[in-house]
């Protein structure tokens, strides 16, 4: 009986497989009106071009077109016994696997259409990805890592482990940068959100990072420049001061006995050699002065910048968390 039957060559314009898996009922139905009806399930892939702007968040659509591949539309015409809603409900039952998808809704695109004189009818499917696994993984952390970096502004400026911590933090992000590359298709035309997302932050904590590396040159440069230079010149009066003595103790031991009365100094020497010594202190004071005074200010300067830096970092943070808020929100609900 089924074998005396005619079957359409129908296809599905989008297809995409080599071949596909078909599974036919050995019996037919045939109703009072002349009508039959023959079941058969096909298992096949075809081609859906995703918009992954929002990505997670995003609702894609899809269209599967129903057509035939020699018949023209005098022989065969396409049309929908069902309307959508029922399509959507027995679509959603029957499916086995549903991964990260979720069916949201199915459209009868167009029906009764001719291209080419062949009949065929479209189907538009409404997709949602299910985005948890990814907010846990990529959104989520990222923005911890945010937290942390602005977290860091309160160590001590002089610690070397701020700057350390940050480097890490980068580094943390940088990893995610290279998980987020092997999930997304290089083919994409406008760079998604989380691509975004994930640079606009990494981009944040470089900046937090050269910020802090500018702090800590600033607070320790001068005072280094400047002791060293005290401590050359000390050195210097040292050596000057230890010749003297070492040319008076060898005149001891080559014997030539105590120095002459005459080679005393004179009072008035005493006095100049004192006053010497006083101003010699003065000045050395007074140079050190100078130099607290110019780290001090520098210290000073580094506070600033770091503070007005972290005053715009946090205002930064919180108007790029807030837009990338709304802009996702729409696909959340």
């Amino acid at each position: 009986m089924k074998s005396m039957l005619w079957f359409p060559d129908v296809i599905i314009v989008e297809d995409v497989s080599d071949d596909g898996s078909m599974r036919m009922s050995p019996l037919v139905t045939v109703y009072s009106n002349g009508s039959v009806k023959a079941d058969f399930q096909q298992r096949l892939t075809f081609a859906c071009r995703l918009n992954l702007f929002l990505f997670p968040f995003d609702l894609q659509k899809c269209y599967i077109s129903f057509s035939s591949l020699n018949s023209d539309v005098d022989s065969i015409t396409f049309g929908t016994i069902s309307d959508e809603r029922f399509l959507t409900q027995v679509s959603d039952t029957v499916m086995l696997t549903r991964g990260q998808w979720e069916l949201k809704h199915i459209d009868i695109y167009s029906t009764n259409q001719t291209i080419e004189n062949k009949s065929y009818v479209s189907f538009r499917v409404l997709m949602l990805r299910k985005p948890m696994l990814y907010v846990i993984d990529f959104i989520i952390p990222l923005f911890y890592f945010l937290i942390m970096d602005l977290a860091s502004f309160f160590i001590s400026e002089a610690k070397v482990e701020k700057l350390s911590f940050k480097v890490t933090i980068l580094l943390s992000i940088s990893v995610l940068l290279l998980l987020l590359a092997d999930i997304l298709p290089s083919t994409e035309k406008h760079m998604p959100i989380i691509s975004i997302y994930c640079m606009v932050i990494f981009t944040m904590v470089a900046v937090s990072v050269l910020e802090t590396m500018l702090v800590m040159f600033l607070m320790d440069f001068e005072g280094f420049s400047f002791y060293k230079k005290a401590e050359n010149c000390e050195n210097a009066k040292t050596d000057v001061q230890l010749e003297p003595m070492e040319d008076s103790a060898e005149t001891l031991k080559k014997g030539e006995g105590k120095p002459k009365r005459s080679d005393l100094p004179s009072d008035c020497d005493l006095l100049k050699l004192i006053l010497d010594e006083v101003k010699a202190v003065q000045d050395k004071t007074g140079r050190q002065d100078e130099v607290n005074g110019k780290q001090e200010s520098y210290r000073r300067l580094a506070a600033i910048i770091d503070r007005v830096f972290f005053v715009l970092y946090l205002i930064a943070s919180t108007l790029f968390v807030v837009l990338g808020y709304l802009k996702w929100i729409p696909q959340m609900i």
